[in-house]
């Protein structure tokens, strides 16, 4: 059994929730805790969490961070070579 503290202000919102959904608060705790742990599961590091974030975004190229320096040297070469 686990009771838990709410504010009056989230206990009426989940109240007028099931009362518009006809389900029992007991259900609407209980399926808010399964997906919670779920997706705590599902993302354990910072990474993985912003993983699909990461990576050629924009420019098409996967290994901007390796070879940056390169490019900048050419790019430099490329303007002030005369």
């Amino acid at each position: 059994m686990l009771n838990v503290r709410i504010s009056d202000d989230t206990e009426k919102e989940l109240i007028r929730y099931c009362l518009d959904e006809g389900v029992s608060k007991s259900t609407v705790v209980k399926e808010a805790l399964v997906a919670y742990l779920a997706q705590r599961r599902k993302t354990s590091s910072s990474f993985e969490a912003g993983a699909d974030l990461f990576g050629q975004e924009g420019s098409g190229s996967s290994n901007n961070s390796v070879s940056y320096k390169q490019k900048l040297k050419e790019k430099l070469h490329a303007k002030y070579a005369r």
